[in-house]
């Protein structure tokens, strides 16, 4: 089945969205990008969506991250439901991002994001609810794929980036549940000669019953 794996360069590509045709690296330019696929316009939890991601839009920016949405509508029915959308915050501002229209459904096959338990009146599947971010080299960093009845959680897709972010940077990993400002862990493939170095604030050990220390952290 057509799709992206982590790794990979993300195709460019050209597509119509609400903001006119885009060229999709002209788009990103050097910035980071998350784009995040729904099923349908005028539908319940794509509204209540949307409307979350544009109420913290800002937080993407601070993050130097571009965001962008698709579905299989056209850009008119795009336009006109993103009215809603931004009523649904109470806001009468446009929509803070550009979302694609892939009537044809050949970039959402092309990525992987079609759901063949979800289809339309004419029989034809859907758009799930897929994320993918891609890093400033064009490579997708991270993907997820929620089925329809599911909204996502957009503050979790910050945390996530946040910690794409650091690791890009530094030689270390989050743990789970872990946010900005918390322990980081260090590498299983740095020495702690080189840990010592790299890591001033110092590095703790937790004991574990095999003896191996390979759970250690350190605060950046």
């Amino acid at each position: 089945m057509p799709g992206i794996l982590l790794g990979d360069v993300f195709p460019d590509f050209e597509a119509d969205t609400t903001v006119g045709r885009i060229k999709f690296y002209d788009f990103l330019g050097d910035s980071w990008g998350i784009m995040f696929s729904h099923p349908k316009d005028f539908t319940p939890v794509c509204t209540t969506e949307l409307a979350f991601a544009a109420s913290i839009s800002d937080k993407f920016t601070e993050r130097n991250v571009k965001m962008i949405a698709l579905s299989v509508d056209n850009v008119d029915d795009h336009i006109f439901w993103s009215k809603d959308v931004m009523a649904f915050n109470s806001s009468t501002a446009p929509l803070p991002f550009p979302i694609i229209a892939d009537a044809n459904r050949k970039l959402a096959t092309l990525l992987g994001m079609m759901d063949p338990d979800e289809i339309d009146r004419d029989g034809n599947p859907l758009t799930a609810r897929c994320v993918f971010v891609i890093g400033p080299d064009k490579k997708l960093k991270m993907s997820c794929l929620y089925p329809a009845t599911t909204g996502r959680n957009f503050d979790e897709l910050l945390r996530v980036i946040d910690s794409l972010q650091l690791t890009a940077q530094k030689k270390v990993a989050t743990p789970v549940d872990w946010r900005p400002g918390d322990k980081v862990m260090v590498l299983p493939n740095i020495s702690d000669e080189e840990a010592a170095k790299l890591f001033p604030n110092g590095v703790t050990t937790k004991d574990v019953p095999s003896g191996k220390k390979y759970l250690r952290y350190t605060r950046l």
